[in-house]
């Protein structure tokens, strides 16, 4: 790396700023014998706050590999394995924690040398990271990421002398906890407007103007059709997005309008799929299980979808925005009678028993109505709140970078 810094400052290999480089070891289950001790893994790091302060896993791990794999506190923590294509390896933390412990192999730990500040390299560290250099050394030939780690520990940074990172250290320390408190403020926010939309969604499908329930009716009673989907086995059923038919997954269930798939299924599928149903533009759709349990969604196009899913249409006396405003306001009461262990589901059995309020077609219009406009100046608020949040992110981002690199002197 070519870069200008400050004078005093040096441009240095990271492994020449380190004591020690350690990969991790998993160890085995615990048996409660002497040999048990905490072990941090991935699934701990706070990567909001860069660190390591909760460490609920115990593991057995012989006292040599134990010596070899402690962490104190102030280490550094690398991710080196596993990773997602929205949070790639190389996430950075540091192990706060008081207890002694080890940690998981896809983690490895740095501990810098006497004449470096951890806190210092933790921000340099992360910045890389926010920067894509890291990700840059990321290979992924399986299913798996790992974190070319000759490549992690060669690669340049600017490094000031031991006062001036202590100094900048301080300094981070004080504007991140400013501008975190300000990003938990608007998502304290955001979680107050998504309530208040819910409680008005719920309020004025439920009551009347008077307070009165409506009068309720199954919802087979209300539909020419409820029913669901499949995931085709073979690859040759699968096209382009934009060719062929739109196939719906769970995962695009937002409490929005449903243009576009991930996935298009093919024509001939739809043929010779049996139980793959086109559904009419226009149907309400509901997630029955998984992850995204009660997510809504309206096709604005129409289109297939996989067995989590169901679909009402073909509606009788009723308006659908009102039944997808309906739904929207009784999703906590289906998700409570959902059944199951691990993975709760609801069935379409169910949901077709399940009773909404039914007051008159041109009443349903009106409310409906009324929660368009009331439910878009909310819409318009949380858009609001999200753009600020993302400001106050990348403004924390391009600070520490700045900061980090020398761009910014904050003596």
């Amino acid at each position: 790396m070519t870069e200008v810094v400050p004078a005093g400052w040096q441009i240095m290999p990271l492994k020449f700023a380190t004591d020690d480089f350690q990969n991790g070891i998993w160890g085995s289950d615990p048996n409660g014998g002497p040999d048990d001790i905490l072990c941090a893994r991935v699934a701990d790091f706070d990567r909001k706050k860069l660190q390591v302060t909760d460490v609920p896993t115990i593991r057995r791990v012989p006292k040599n590999d134990r010596d070899r794999c402690s962490v104190q506190h102030g280490d550094i923590l690398v991710e080196k394995s596993g990773g997602t294509p929205r949070n790639p390896v190389g996430t950075v933390v540091s192990y706060q924690g008081d207890l002694p412990a080890v940690y998981a192999n896809f983690i490895f730990r740095l501990r810098m040398s006497s004449e470096q500040d951890q806190r210092f390299w933790l921000y340099a560290l992360h910045a890389s990271y926010l920067d894509g250099r890291t990700w840059s050394l990321v290979r992924q030939t399986t299913g798996i990421q790992n974190l070319d780690t000759n490549g992690f520990m060669s690669m340049k940074h600017p490094a000031p002398p031991l006062q001036t990172q202590r100094h900048i250290a301080d300094y981070l320390d004080r504007e991140t906890v400013e501008i975190d408190a300000m990003i938990d403020k608007l998502g304290d926010l955001q979680e107050t407007l998504l309530a208040r939309k819910v409680e008005v969604i719920r309020n004025s499908t439920q009551l009347s103007a008077s307070g009165k329930s409506w009068d309720t009716v199954p919802t087979a009673h209300l539909f020419g059709n409820i029913g669901s989907g499949t995931t085709p086995k073979a690859e040759r059923h699968y096209t382009e997005p934009g060719e062929g038919v739109p196939w719906v997954t769970t995962s695009e269930l937002r409490e929005s309008v449903i243009r576009s798939t991930s996935k298009n299924v093919t024509t001939e599928a739809l043929e010779s799929v049996s139980s793959l149903t086109l559904h009419p533009k226009g149907s309400v759709l509901i997630a029955m299980y998984g992850a995204t349990i009660g997510r809504l969604g309206v096709l604005g196009v129409d289109a297939t979808m996989n067995q989590a899913c169901c679909a009402f249409s073909l509606p009788i006396g009723i308006d659908m925005r009102f039944f997808y405003y309906t739904l929207w306001g009784q999703r906590d009461d289906i998700i409570r009678l959902a059944v199951g262990g691990g993975q709760p589901n609801i069935s379409q059995n169910m949901l077709r028993r399940w009773r909404i309020p039914l007051p008159p077609l041109e009443e349903q219009r009106r409310i409906a109505d009324h929660l368009d406009s009331v439910t878009s100046k909310i819409d318009a608020m949380l858009t609001k709140v999200a753009q600020l949040k993302d400001l106050l992110t990348e403004r924390r981002a391009a600070l520490i970078t700045d900061v980090v690199t020398g761009r910014k002197d904050v003596a």
